[in-house]
């Protein structure tokens, strides 16, 4: 990914998925990010039993707070990774990098 992307994809390694609130995904598109993407637990398999699924919920919530201001809501995603198939994390790393190639760049950034 790093050979073809570069300096466009950035990690943020957190202890859980669930642990993040709107607000960060909001100021990580205030300040330097055009897309925000999360990468949760396969269902099932979160160690601290809810945390993909709150992290769904606070998605979801964003992306209401992001079409009100106008933004487009493709700017917030999530991908689920896959126990049976690592490759496939890959593949949709790819699929969303292709996606936030096509938006425009964020209007909000400082």
């Amino acid at each position: 990914m790093e050979e073809k992307y570069g300096r466009n994809i950035r990690l943020f390694p957190v202890p859980c998925s669930g642990r993040l609130e709107p607000i960060h995904l909001l100021v990580a598109l205030e300040e330097f990010a055009d897309v925000v993407y999360i990468i949760t637990c396969p269902e099932g398999a979160c160690r601290y039993s809810e945390g993909n699924k709150r992290a769904k919920k606070r998605v979801e919530m964003t992306r209401t707070i992001i079409a009100s201001i106008g933004l487009e809501v493709e700017r917030i995603g999530m991908i689920i990774g896959s126990k049976e198939n690592p490759i496939s994390l890959a593949d949709h790393v790819r699929v969303a990098m292709e996606r936030t190639l096509k938006l425009p760049p964020s209007p909000v950034q400082n």
